[in-house]
């Protein structure tokens, strides 16, 4: 066999150890390191110190000598390497801080009463309960990132409430879905931290490109959940006065202060510290931790069973991603030498696409890699396989980066393999059937799809405020 068919042999390997259940990262570094050790394979560097061995030599120095040699590959200098760079990338500094203020956030106490807040604010407007499930999910998904959490708490506090109310069963859970998946596009994201120290994008600009997108789709949800609400009422009937009832303008305001304004206050210093250069993401991320820490001190929800939580869970997930980092980062360093990612530039190049055909193909085998794998993977993994390609194409990698944030919505919402929908599941009703929620999650994925033609057709919606805020 020729490198570069030991490379796709390398490539099918993984995708069918990854469908049998293996660990990812694992089996990155495994398989990184094996197939390496054959791709830097030197029998002359391997044993030259058996040259230095005297004639007399014992037995056990020549053995000790020979399993010496049997180390001295390249492959194990590559992977050594490979994870200082992992550890040492300042990009990735930022994930831990991140992790933590969305653990801490969620273990503060504030979402109850931000929801309690907005549907109170929100009571007139046609399904109220449900835009401000929305606006809560929004928020809490962007402070955190963390789509299980979002949605299995929003699932636990605003679907009851929802089915108190008489929604639809499956309009009610599509809702929460969906909005428990708008952390990983709106700033301050990790996956886009994640995207950036996997393709050198700019984190700054990504997270400037990724806002007004974010808000796009956030508007054509409610934009949904309104006009199903007019146009079929039974859906989403109006709260009554003892589930919702009337408060005077003072109160309402004070609610307003005490729950909503802390939370947005903390989501947008760190945003706008990070996008008007006052500091950088490490930095905000530092800022947004201590803040957290905060609003969890001054709603009295702080106690060291849920500091601890917290930052277990914060070592736990950093640790995954940066094992994922150093997995991918050896095995595509190996994929490479071979020759793997030219034969799949050759490949790509003579099927003769336009650039909207590529992007629509990449973006298609990365809405099916949705399914069996996590984003973090997707995106450590795979998308460094197409960003060659893009100089080919003369796509912009931050226009990309924003086209797989939406795409990767889709991951969490497509059945049958819809994350959302089996966290969502987990905590709900047993009357709450998984096919209804499913069904639920339809109209909002159509939506995911809308935003992403939105973009082909106005690129200006990703590029606007980059360049209105750093040029071009």
């Amino acid at each position: 066999m020729t490198d570069p068919q030991v490379a796709l042999m390398m490539l099918g390997l993984f995708i069918a150890f990854v469908f049998l259940g293996f660990p990812i990262a694992f089996t990155l570094m495994a398989m990184g390191i094996g197939f390496g050790y054959y791709a830097y394979f030197d029998a002359r560097r391997m044993w030259r110190s058996f040259d230095r061995l005297d004639e007399g030599a014992g037995q056990w120095e020549q053995w000790t000598t020979w399993f010496e040699g049997l180390l001295n590959n390249r492959i194990f200098d590559l992977f050594v390497n490979q994870t200082y760079t992992v550890m040492s990338n300042e990009v990735l500094t930022a994930v831990p801080l991140f992790l933590f203020m969305g653990y801490i956030v969620e273990r503060a106490n504030i979402v109850d009463r931000l929801f309690t807040t907005l549907n109170i604010a929100s009571k007139n407007v046609p399904g109220s309960m449900g835009v401000a499930a929305l606006i809560t999910c929004a928020l809490f998904a962007t402070a955190t990132g963390i789509v299980g959490a979002v949605v299995t708490l929003m699932g636990l506090l605003a679907l009851p409430a929802m089915l108190k109310a008489r929604y639809d069963p499956s309009f009610a859970a599509g809702i929460i879905c969906a909005g428990g998946t708008l952390g990983i596009l709106i700033p301050p994201s990790i996956m886009l931290i994640v995207y950036a120290a996997a393709t050198n994008v700019s984190i700054v600009r990504l997270y400037a490109a990724a806002l007004l997108p974010g808000l796009t789709l956030v508007g054509l949800y409610l934009i949904y959940i309104v006009a199903r609400s007019i146009l079929q009422p039974s859906s989403a009937p109006r709260p009554t006065d003892d589930e919702v009832p009337d408060m005077p303008m003072g109160k309402l305001l004070l609610m307003i202060v005490t729950s909503f304004v802390p939370l947005a206050f903390l989501i947008f210093a760190v945003l706008g510290s990070i996008l008007f250069g006052l500091a950088t993401p490490t930095e905000a991320a530092s800022i947004g931790a201590l803040g957290g820490i905060f609003l969890a001190l001054v709603y009295r929800a702080m106690t060291w069973q849920r500091m601890r939580e917290s930052v277990y869970l914060t070592v736990r997930t950093t640790a995954m991603v940066c094992w994922l980092f150093v997995g991918s980062y050896t095995f595509s360093a190996v994929f490479s030498y071979l020759g793997g990612e030219q034969v799949i530039s050759q490949f790509v190049q003579s099927l003769d696409l336009s650039p909207i055909m590529f992007l629509i193909l990449a973006q298609l085998i990365i809405f099916l890699l949705g399914w069996p794998l996590e984003w973090s993977e997707i995106i450590i993994i795979f998308v460094p396989i197409f960003l060659p390609l893009l100089a080919i194409f003369d796509i912009d990698p931050l226009f990309f980066g924003i086209l797989v944030a939406l795409n990767l919505q889709t991951s969490f919402l497509t059945p049958p393999m819809a994350m959302s929908a089996y966290y969502l599941k987990g905590i709900a009703p047993p009357e709450l059937r998984l096919t209804q929620i499913f069904r639920g999650v339809m109209p909002f994925l159509f939506f995911v799809l809308v935003s992403m033609v939105l973009m082909y057709v106005f690129p200006s919606i990703v590029f606007y405020l980059p360049e209105q805020l750093y040029g071009r």
